[in-house]
């Protein structure tokens, strides 16, 4: 999945934390609702103004975020 579809970083919203294009609604809020158990089908229901896609798009650009934070010795 290219993430980049629908994760901008714009410094006037939300203090340049990615986010979802066209919401405030940061990778990291989606992240937390994983976290406290909520399932994608709760997500959406909660927030009808996302997509499944968008919601696997902040899953995708943090595997990649963690993929890239790794660095070989």
């Amino acid at each position: 999945m290219n993430y980049k579809e629908y994760i901008e970083i714009n410094p006037s919203v939300r203090f340049g934390k990615p986010c979802i294009k066209g919401t405030r609604i940061s990778v990291y809020d989606v992240l937390s609702w994983f976290a406290s158990d909520m399932t994608m089908e709760e997500i959406l229901a909660d927030f009808p103004q996302l997509t499944k896609e968008q919601i696997l798009a902040c899953l995708s650009y943090s595997a990649d975020k963690e993929r890239k934070s790794f660095v070989v010795a």
